[in-house]
């Protein structure tokens, strides 16, 4: 039987913002075996944003299932399978949720086997299953799902040569200096580094501009803090209009968050620090995407939200790894 040239697919990833610019790796991957692939992504719409810059998409569904309305998004599913059936259902999430959703839409489904997955129940969703650890690096993990599901094959070097994930603007703010963005905000108080106002003095020289990007009134207040006595700026843009800031950038530095992973699908320098995550497995390093932590040995399955060891990176490490970057 021949293969369809111009498969319908629905790729799934509900959450949150840094799993969501992960996973947009895959999309120039598909289009690059298929370019005439509809794809549709389902996120949930607190984070389904972004995926409004990715161009190889054809349609974002927006499901309001953080807003607990189940009835709205069961609503949403129908009406997105009304507009034709899709030949592949991949779930790159594997969460319960997720995998439900992945039923709903199809019976060729594509998701992690239950050895592979947080959430082992969601395996019995889907129609093929693939193996691999879950220890494995999260953009492996998500290419070699969609390879699987779709029979093509990919390299490492390739994810180092891969474009920007996101369409970009020129961002208004130009600058002979070395732009830097600090990153200093997190989900969870134990992925937020403690002192950034250390590297931001460490870096505040004449030819580096620093800005410290926030959202909301309460990380306006910290980011002030931040920057006071130095000649940091501080940074609230949209997030479309972050996209464009961080694609001009010349280094980014954050924590394991969405921010900062946007730096490295861009292709822009970047320095991501974990503590109580395991840096192998949630960043994909290169020679410009460094990555920094605790030095402690984290199990992926069996994280511990009390643990704040991202502290413990010295503010000088931070800033001899900038410098070496800014430099290059």
């Amino acid at each position: 039987m021949s293969k369809n040239l111009s498969p319908n697919i629905a790729v799934i990833k509900l959450s949150a913002l840094g799993d969501i610019v992960h996973a947009a790796t895959v999309l120039q991957f598909i289009k690059k075996h298929l370019p005439q692939a509809k794809i549709t992504w389902f996120a949930d719409a607190k984070f389904s944003e972004i995926l409004f810059l990715c161009p190889q998409i054809s349609r974002v569904v927006s499901l309001p299932l953080k807003n607990g309305e189940y009835k709205k998004s069961l609503q949403l599913i129908a009406s997105a399978k009304q507009e034709g059936k899709f030949d592949y259902v991949i779930d790159l999430q594997g969460l319960i949720k997720s995998a439900a959703v992945a039923k709903l839409l199809g019976k060729n489904s594509y998701g992690f086997d239950k050895f592979s997955v947080k959430e082992p129940l969601a395996a019995l969703f889907y129609g093929h299953k693939f193996s691999c650890d879950y220890a494995q690096n999260i953009i492996l993990r998500n290419l070699g799902l969609t390879a699987f599901a779709l029979g093509f094959s990919f390299s490492e070097d390739e994810i180092l040569a891969k474009q920007p994930c996101f369409s970009a603007s020129q961002s208004k703010f130009d600058s002979s200096k070395k732009k830097i963005l600090i990153a200093p905000f997190a989900s969870e108080p134990s992925k937020i580094y403690d002192k950034f106002g250390d590297v931001i003095a460490l870096l505040d020289d004449p030819k580096n501009e620093i800005f410290v990007c926030f959202n909301g009134e309460k990380e306006e207040k910290e980011a002030l803090n931040l920057i006071k006595n130095s000649n940091a700026k501080t940074l609230n843009l949209s997030l479309k209009e972050l996209v464009s800031f961080i694609s001009s950038c010349d280094l980014v530095i954050g924590n394991d968050s969405g921010v900062t992973h946007i730096a490295w699908a861009q292709n822009r320098p970047s320095i991501t620090l974990f503590g109580n995550r395991p840096a192998e497995r949630n960043a994909f390093a290169s020679p410009v995407n460094l990555t920094l932590d605790a030095g402690k040995k984290i199990d992926a399955k069996k994280i511990d939200k009390s643990d704040f060891c991202v502290r413990d990176i010295a503010p000088q490490t931070i800033a001899n790894a900038a410098k070496r970057l800014l430099d290059a």
